[in-house]
C-alpha cells in the first residue's frame, strides 16, 4: 500500500460486450460507440477524446493486465468497481469477473465492488427534453439482496486481492434512497446489513466493512435523490464509514458552459473537513480529474443546461492542477489517523463523463505520473 495514504480509484466497467447491451444496441456494442462519436459543441470545448490504449476490451484478461499494471506503477492500490445487481441478475460484470480475475497479475492491485444499485435508464445516448425508459430499477426485492450478497461473500470476499480495512472486506452502496426501499423501511434494512455482516463472519471474515457513498450538492442520473439526512441514517444503519464518488455530488457547478476546476477544488477542500464533522465514522476524500458528460448525448442537440447529462462542463482539469488536488488531499489526510488515510480518485475511466485516468492521445500518462509524484 502507499506509504502516505490508501488510494483507491473507481472503476466504470462500461467497455466490454454485454448481453444486455447487445439486446438495447446491437452485437458488440460498448460504451466506446459514444466516445468515438462525441463532438466539440461549442468553441474551446475539447472533444472527442481517444484513449491512448485503442478502444480495449476490459473483459480481456490481457487489456486488464495492462491497467493494473500501469495503476499499481502510479500509486494506485485498489479498483473499486461499479458492480451492477439487478433482479433479473448481474450487468457489466465481466470486467470484473473475465477482465480483472482473470489477468495473471490480479495480485497487484487490490479490488472492492460498489454495488451501484441506481435505476438504469435508457440514456445511452440521451436526447434533449425526452423523458428517457427506465430499463433496469435499482430497488430489489429483499430475497435478491440476500441472493446478491450470497454471490458477494462465495465469490469475491475470498479472493487474495480483495481489498480489506483492518481484515473485513470493504463493500460500498452507491444509493441509500434505494437501499432502504429495497425493505420498506429502516429497521429493515439495518436487518438486511446485519444478515448481511453475519454471513461475511460465517465465511470466516472478522466481519464487513459497509461504505455509504453520500452526496449533497446535485444528483446525476435520472431518478436519483438525496438523502435528507444522511448523517443521521449512516448511524442508524451501522456503517463502518462514508465516501464520495464525484466532485459534483457536492460542488454545484455555477457556471455554464465551462465550470472551472480550480474552483472545483477549492470547494471540494472546504467539503472535506465539514463531512469528516458530519459523520460519526470515517469520511473518506474523493479527488476528481475532470467532468464532461457530453459524450452521453444525442451530439445533432444543441448543448443546452438542461439536466444530466446536459450539465457543466468542468474544464482547466489540466494534469497540473489535478496534482495540486492531490497534494491537498494528502495534506488533509495528514493530520487524520493513520487509519483513516484513505482517499478515492474519480475515476480510472469515466470517459463518458470526463474523468479518467487512463492516458489518451493528448496528455498520455500525465494523470497517472500525478497520482505517482503525490502518492506513489
Amino acid at each position: 500500500m502507499s506509504k502516505d495514504a490508501i488510494v483507491s480509484c473507481y472503476y466504470s466497467p462500461s467497455y466490454h460486450p454485454d448481453p444486455r447491451n447487445a439486446a438495447q444496441h446491437g452485437d458488440g456494442w460498448t460504451m466506446w460507440e459514444m466516445i468515438r462519436r462525441a463532438e466539440s459543441r461549442f468553441p474551446g470545448h475539447d472533444q472527442p477524446k481517444a484513449p491512448l490504449w485503442g478502444y480495449a476490451d476490459e473483459s480481456n484478461p490481457e487489456h486488464m493486465a495492462r491497467k493494473i499494471d500501469a495503476a499499481a506503477d502510479h500509486g494506485i492500490d485498489a479498483f473499486i468497481f461499479d458492480w451492477y445487481y439487478y433482479d433479473d441478475g448481474p450487468y457489466l460484470e465481466r470486467g470484473l469477473e473475465h477482465g480483472f480475475l482473470g489477468a495473471p497479475n490480479n495480485d497487484r492491485l487490490k479490488f472492492a465492488i460498489m454495488w451501484a444499485n441506481h435505476d438504469w435508464h435508457d440514456i445511452d445516448p440521451a436526447k434533449a427534453k425526452v423523458e428517457p425508459i427506465l430499463l433496469y430499477p435499482g430497488v430489489v426485492t429483499p430475497e435478491t439482496f440476500d441472493r446478491m450478497t450470497d454471490h458477494v461473500v462465495n465469490d469475491y470476499f475470498g479472493h487474495p486481492s480483495y481489498w480489506k480495512i483492518d481484515g473485513r472486506p470493504y463493500f460500498s452502496i452507491y444509493d441509500l434512497c434505494r437501499l432502504v426501499r429495497n425493505f420498506d423501511s429502516v429497521a429493515a434494512t439495518r436487518e438486511g446489513l446485519e444478515r448481511f455482516r453475519a454471513k461475511t463472519r460465517a465465511a470466516g471474515h472478522p466481519g464487513l466493512h459497509i461504505n455509504f457513498v453520500v452526496w449533497g450538492a446535485m444528483t446525476i442520473l435520472p431518478g436519483e435523490e438525496h438523502v435528507r439526512n444522511a448523517q443521521e441514517l449512516a448511524e442508524v444503519l451501522g456503517c463502518d464509514s462514508v465516501a464520495s464518488y464525484t466532485w459534483v455530488h457536492h460542488v454545484a457547478m455555477p457556471e455554464f458552459p465551462f465550470t472551472d476546476y480550480r474552483y472545483m477544488m477549492d470547494k471540494a477542500a472546504e467539503h472535506w473537513p465539514k463531512a469528516c464533522a458530519a459523520y460519526k465514522v470515517p469520511y473518506y476524500p474523493n479527488v476528481t480529474m475532470g467532468w464532461d458528460a457530453s459524450p452521453r448525448t444525442v451530439q445533432s442537440d444543441q448543448y443546452r443546461l438542461l439536466g444530466y447529462p446536459f450539465t457543466p462542463i468542468i474544464h482547466n482539469n489540466t494534469p497540473e492542477n489535478f496534482e495540486e488536488a492531490l497534494m491537498r488531499v494528502r495534506d488533509f489526510l495528514a493530520d487524520r489517523p493513520a487509519k483513516d488515510r484513505i482517499l478515492s480518485l474519480n475515476a480510472w475511466n469515466e470517459w463518458i463523463e470526463g474523468s479518467y485516468l487512463e492516458p489518451d492521445t493528448v496528455t498520455g500518462l500525465a494523470y497517472l505520473e500525478a497520482v505517482k509524484a503525490v502518492f506513489g
